[in-house]
């Protein structure tokens, strides 16, 4: 690691811990405030403007440290993000309207060169596989997928930043190690920044990270993956950044299965994330926390030993885990039968007490 990155990760750190207290003081003054209803797990109002800290931590570390001019479109395209997700917690914003908005936001960072423009071929190692007219459009979606998928998970004191932090840095070993170091430096400064802010959001909370942290977070861990794999030529590393941010990837999958199955609305929010489930079936808020850590961990290991591997043997290596996953799952109640049945206890006893 060079000493300019050195410092550049030491400047945006201390930015976002000495930026945070002023968040938490501005929060109330904007309207910034997290008021608690049946869905989430506070009972106070919490300031949600967390993510102003990590937005000047970064563009702190880009500004004072010199990066490289190629952040330059992912970090104008977080700022597009970030600024949305403020909005949408001073006043609120439509769901179309934040979806049109990150979007613009990706389209930015791709047209800055934060772009899919060609994959490792499966079949043919060490090719590359251009992607052509499909690179704006996957690119796009792949920003937009996980910015949301960052945000839904951010449910849990800490759980959002503990997550992303594992991802970013799980991101920047991953590129190391399959000699793109392009992706490690923006990987590792959402990271230092999340670290940074962890003491003020783990539980219990005094502030939250909020859309605009959240969605920022989300948006720069898209753009280190793109850049940690966009000019590998092994087939198996486009698989790393699924594995890295599966639980925030397949959580949100799953959501919007469940939202259509159920016609309703995918947008409208529920109380059955994987967070949620695991307190229903008698995880506490720090276990509940500190479980999804270890998973994230352990995904990320498993992200950065698929760097070493050919593309057959990574996909029998991550059917492995993903066994191994759906049997801890089912063992533990987090889905199946055992689920189904500890929720109707867990509602029945909520109405019980409201009543």
């Amino acid at each position: 690691m060079s000493g300019q990155l050195v410092g550049t990760l030491i400047i945006a750190a201390v930015v976002t811990g000495i930026t945070v207290p002023l968040a938490m003081r501005l929060a109330p003054k904007l309207g910034a405030m997290d008021e608690p209803n049946e869905r989430k797990v506070h009972s106070r109002a919490m300031p949600r403007l967390g993510g102003l800290a990590l937005f000047l931590g970064v563009w702190a570390g880009w500004l004072v440290g010199g990066m490289p001019r190629e952040w330059l479109g992912l970090l104008l395209g977080a700022s597009v993000v970030f600024l949305l997700g403020l909005a949408d917690d001073m006043r609120g914003v439509n769901p179309w309207v934040k979806l049109l908005g990150q979007i613009l936001a990706a389209t930015i960072a791709a047209g800055g060169g934060v772009l899919f423009a060609s994959i490792g071929h499966p079949l043919n190692e060490g090719q590359m596989f251009p992607l052509h007219g499909w690179a704006f459009p996957v690119t796009i979606f792949w920003f937009v997928a996980v910015t949301n998928a960052v945000n839904l998970i951010d449910g849990l004191d800490g759980l959002a930043a503990g997550v992303g932090s594992v991802a970013g840095l799980t991101l920047a070993a991953a590129a190391a190690l399959a000699g793109n170091p392009e992706g490690v430096a923006p990987a590792l400064i959402i990271s230092v920044c999340l670290l940074a802010f962890l003491p003020f959001n783990f539980n219990p909370a005094r502030i939250f990270l909020g859309d605009c942290g959240s969605m920022f977070t989300g948006f720069f861990l898209a753009g280190a993956s793109v850049l940690g794999v966009a000019k590998t030529a092994t087939a198996v590393i486009i698989l790393v950044p699924l594995v890295i941010l599966g639980i925030p990837l397949f959580d949100t999958l799953f959501a919007i299965l469940r939202r259509v199955h159920s016609r309703q609305h995918i947008f409208r929010p529920d109380r059955e994330h994987l967070h949620h489930r695991l307190l229903v079936i008698g995880f506490s808020h720090r276990g509940a926390v500190l479980f999804i850590y270890a998973l994230s961990a352990l995904l990320g290991l498993t992200a950065v030993w698929l760097t070493q591997l050919t593309f057959p043997q990574g996909l029998l290596l991550l059917g492995g885990v993903a066994a191994l996953l759906f049997l801890a799952a089912l063992r533990l109640g987090v889905i199946g039968r055992r689920w189904r049945l500890r929720l109707r206890q867990h509602r029945t006893a909520e109405d019980v007490l409201k009543g």
